[in-house]
């Protein structure tokens, strides 16, 4: 049986790294008395995989682990267990059923969405005050109403990428949080075209001619998507798939 767990990461847990967050759900399995199934070989592993894992730094609304096991309880009896062994900066929001031949969350991820913040005492100006709102609108009409391509130029392990901001950001918008500015953004997730919001952000205040101060920024990822058909550009949450167990 193949299980889709979505869980939220904040506070001070968002410095943990994939790996470390990995063996405390490893842990936190057996804790819970949650019936998973091992691979076979010398060296049994916990059949566990997760979907596009957040940076460090970064808090998260809406992060996927698929499982496997032989047997489970209802779903609001797992979401009790597994948060009884969770600990504080971490909480278990959904436990659903999957279909037996459904694709693995890390494999069908296609797109993350992001709230990024400034952070109180940062400022973006040597004045000591942030452009308004309107003036980060406006500078994103201009950002994007380049007749071609955006480009930017990501650094990978082994080499440079050139990238089109306009073909992998599905949706950016300046909103106003607490009468500060505030960025939401939509953009390409998983193996293919995996673009950080702090790219694109980057790019876009030096359209402005704004010093790039990343320090300054909170990202927190609100949710992960998958392509809701095959030909068709619609996102759909990862959270919403499978069903709840009764």
């Amino acid at each position: 049986m193949k299980i889709r767990i979505k869980f939220r990461k904040y506070g001070v847990m968002k410095f943990i790294g994939h790996l470390d967050m990995m063996r405390f759900f490893q842990k936190a399995m057996r804790r819970a008395e949650i019936d998973i199934c091992y691979s076979e070989g010398f060296s049994p592993h916990q059949i566990m995989s997760f979907a596009a894992p957040a940076g460090v730094g970064i808090t998260s609304g809406g992060e996927y682990l698929d499982i496997e096991v032989h047997s489970s309880r209802t779903s609001e009896e797992s979401l009790r267990v597994l948060n009884d062994v969770m600990v504080e900066g971490v909480e278990i929001i959904s436990y659903r059923k999957l279909p037996d031949d459904a694709k693995t969350a890390m494999s069908i991820v296609a797109a993350a969405g992001y709230t990024v913040t400034i952070k109180d005492g940062y400022t973006f100006s040597g004045s000591g005050e942030d452009p308004g709102t309107e003036a980060f609108r406006h500078g994103l009409e201009s950002f994007f109403a380049r007749p071609a391509e955006v480009l930017v130029t990501k650094q990978t392990k082994k080499s440079e990428k050139t990238l089109d901001l306009k073909k992998l950001v599905y949706e950016f918008r300046v909103e106003e949080r607490c009468r500060r500015p505030a960025f939401f953004l939509m953009v390409s997730t998983g193996s293919t075209d995996n673009l950080k919001p702090e790219l694109v952000l980057e790019a876009y205040f030096a359209s402005m001619g704004i010093p790039w101060k990343p320090e300054a920024l909170q990202i927190h990822r609100e949710d992960i998507y998958a392509r809701s058909g095959a030909d068709t550009p619609a996102f759909v949450s990862l959270g919403e798939t499978g069903e709840i167990l009764i």
